[in-house]
């Protein structure tokens, strides 16, 4: 799975590439997410805007990300896609993450500055 990141203050801009984060990528999303976190990166922005599809492994593994933070930091979630946004209401993750429609709204609202 590719991903692409980049740093902004002290936040790490994560956008995955792949249309999916399912059963057959979750864990090499989870444990690139998890590398990032051992490297010190404790403030996250997860742009989901490339992702149609997320399964329940896929969202095991974001949730996972969060618990090895430990409350030390966050993740921010972005350009949710219908379906994917669906999942995260039915699933009652949309109060566990703070949703934002874009990555400029997210960087806004976190008060990031460029």
């Amino acid at each position: 799975m590719q991903i692409r990141q980049k740093n902004l203050a002290d936040i790490l801009v994560v956008k995955p590439l792949s249309s999916r984060i399912d059963a057959s990528y979750a864990s090499e999303f989870k444990t690139a997410m998890l590398e990032f976190v051992a490297s010190g990166n404790v403030k996250f922005i997860l742009n989901l805007s490339e992702v149609d599809f997320i399964d329940s492994s896929g969202l095991g593994s974001i949730v996972a990300v969060l618990k090895a933070l430990g409350g030390k930091g966050y993740i921010a979630i972005c350009g949710l896609r219908e379906t994917v946004s669906t999942l995260f209401r039915l699933s009652h993750m949309d109060k566990i993450f703070r949703i934002f429609a874009s990555e400029e709204d997210a960087i806004k609202h976190l008060g990031i500055e460029i």
